[in-house]
């Protein structure tokens, strides 16, 4: 059979558009005035958000709150992708502010970076060598050069870098330009480690030793930490920590990130017994689910999470802020949000009365279609009920800066939450017998470029 033919059956299946299709489309937009006044308005204004904005709405979402947890002030993660990181550290900043009685106190999100990028880096590596023997189509090895590194995460790798180098307080190893928006940096740590790789792939394909791949990859591994160094200063081994409590005296602590780390977790909670659960209609319900290799550390634990139905996670989110227990979250924070007033509410934007189309999709479809997907960490510090104590709102605290949202906070409708939120990190004592019994289950792993991911 010719390629001809093979051709012509194909388009036998298949509907091109022609001159009776293309007439139909083309007459179904009817210049009648009001599509006429709205072509005008949106040729001459790219801000669709803004001419969708739906003002009926706006006003009925109150600051007050029948639940709060403490908290302690807003961070700002600026431009950057460390949310995970933030809402992880901030969940901490509580009881580091009473154990020293300060007024205000912040970790070093940039000495956790440092570590969690030189470690994805080992990982990506790792990767590497132990895919050689694949081709470079294959899925799983696209996925890992497509992105070698990134600042993006999920809770797991907080744990994961914590556990294995500390934390320290912002001021022993501050800010700098290149954490605070790190897209060059970045650039440059992907174009090194994508040219390690494949140097790395062919030593292995060309039959050297795993010992001598090894060899190599530390000597580019020193390359990363060099990379990082100079764009964030070198980590501390130890530190010297100067600083006032809020009855005005001096006190000078002397310790290692390892050790005033451990000084603080066990004052909040045990690692152990906290729980990420997930909200995820695409896959059963009361399984445990693995997502392979999203990690940061090489000996550490990956993205794992127990899957429940919504309503299961409010009750549990409602009792842990009763609690005064704040909850790390993520969720899609980009749907509906209008930013300078910081609500979260499905009737903020009207798209579908503004352009006269209909837009139907629920969660599931949403997910599997890639319309909707987990971009941004927070944590749960506030909930409002109604007579019945039935959640109607909540509130995120945010780390974008105190001139964002409310006041740097976030507040959103209960629908708002059942649409968009997907996952939340929470006691185990929170779970009910059902819940307790599915996480004990055998982790079903899903593979690394899970939609998921």
């Amino acid at each position: 059979m010719t390629i001809v033919s093979l051709l012509a059956g194909t388009f036998a299946f298949a509907q091109s558009i022609g001159e009776a299709e293309l007439s139909e489309i083309q007459s179904s937009f009817v210049k009648d005035p009001s599509t006429v006044a709205l072509q005008n308005i949106l040729t001459g204004n790219k801000d669709i958000a803004t001419m969708a904005r739906n003002i009926r709405g706006e006003g009925t979402l109150d600051e007050y709150f029948k639940y709060n947890v403490s908290v302690k002030g807003i961070t700002n993660q600026k431009s950057s992708g460390r949310c995970w990181l933030f809402a992880s550290l901030n969940d901490l900043r509580p009881t580091v502010m009473e154990k020293y009685d300060l007024k205000e106190f912040d970790f070093s999100h940039n000495f956790d970076s440092f570590w969690d990028l030189f470690e994805k880096s080992n990982l990506f590596l790792e990767n590497i060598i132990e895919t050689a023997d694949k081709p470079m189509d294959d899925r799983e090895v696209e996925t890992y050069f497509k992105s070698p590194i990134g600042d993006g995460g999920v809770w797991n790798l907080f744990i994961n870098v914590a556990q294995k180098y500390g934390v320290v307080p912002d001021a022993v190893m501050p800010e700098t330009e290149h954490s605070d928006a790190t897209a060059q940096m970045r650039g440059v740590l992907s174009e090194r480690l994508r040219a390690g790789g494949w140097e790395l792939r062919q030593m292995k394909i060309g039959g050297a030793s795993l010992k001598s791949v090894r060899a190599q990859k530390i000597e580019i591994l020193k390359e990363i930490y060099r990379i990082l160094a100079l764009c964030l200063g070198e980590p501390p081994v130890e530190f010297s920590w100067r600083y006032k409590d809020a009855a005005g005296q001096v006190h000078i602590l002397k310790t290692t990130p390892k050790e005033f780390y451990k000084s603080i977790v066990p004052e909040v909670f045990d690692y152990t017994n906290q729980i990420m659960v997930m909200n995820d209609p695409t896959r059963e319900y009361y399984k445990v689910y693995d997502i392979a290799n999203y990690r940061n550390t090489y000996e550490g634990f990956n993205w794992i999470y127990l899957n429940l139905p919504m309503d299961d996670i409010k009750r549990m989110a409602l009792q842990s802020i009763k609690d005064d227990d704040p909850m790390y979250i993520s969720c899609d924070v980009g749907k509906f949000l209008i930013r300078d007033k910081g609500i979260l509410d499905l009737n903020n934007f009207d798209y579908q009365s503004l352009f006269g189309i209909k837009i139907d999709m629920d969660k599931k479809a949403r997910i599997l279609t890639r319309q909707s997907g987990s971009t941004h960490a927070m944590l749960l510090v506030a909930c409002d009920t109604d007579e019945n104590d039935v959640p109607v709102k909540w509130k995120f605290e945010n780390s974008w800066g105190k001139n964002s949202g409310k006041g740097g906070y976030i507040y959103l409708t209960d629908e708002w939450f059942d649409a968009y939120l997907f996952r939340l990190v929470i006691d185990r004592k929170y779970l009910d017998d059902k819940a307790l019994k599915a996480l004990k289950s055998k982790p079903i792993q899903l593979p690394v470029w899970d939609y998921m991911n």
